[in-house]
């Protein structure tokens, strides 16, 4: 178990703290009493599911909805498609990582794929294209 101290002194001197793979393991609700998180990672088992299981679909709405009431950002891990990413973003999820959008990069060329990037001023809503 982890000191609720040392997270909250790190969120103090300036770091953002996230409870990663939430749903799963050791990411338990209880946590988010105790910790002053900025984010949750949603777990890409959830997410991979979203649109064909009416529980996913379900989790991930609570874990949006939860995020949000503690007024936290939410992140689905594993999107891999378009159509997954909009569902998530009509459930709330305001981030996402996966494969839509690269597949994992050695770090020494992190800087590369940065630089290549389109800027982007919000999230963009993917069925229309705009912001």
């Amino acid at each position: 178990m982890l000191s609720s101290s040392a997270p909250n002194q790190l969120r103090d001197l300036g770091a953002r703290i996230c409870m990663d793979d939430f749903g799963t393991g050791y990411s338990s609700i209880g946590y988010l009493r105790n910790f002053r998180f900025d984010k949750i990672r949603i777990d890409q088992s959830f997410v991979r599911d979203v649109l064909v299981d009416e529980g996913s679909l379900a989790i991930v709405r609570a874990i949006a909805d939860l995020g949000a009431s503690f007024g936290m950002t939410t992140t689905a891990e594993g999107v891999e498609t378009e159509a997954q990413m909009r569902r998530l973003n009509l459930e709330g999820c305001v981030e996402a990582q996966g494969y839509l959008y690269s597949e994992p990069i050695p770090v020494d060329q992190v800087a590369q794929f940065l630089h290549q990037l389109p800027v982007i001023s919000g999230m963009v809503n993917v069925s229309s294209g705009e912001e």
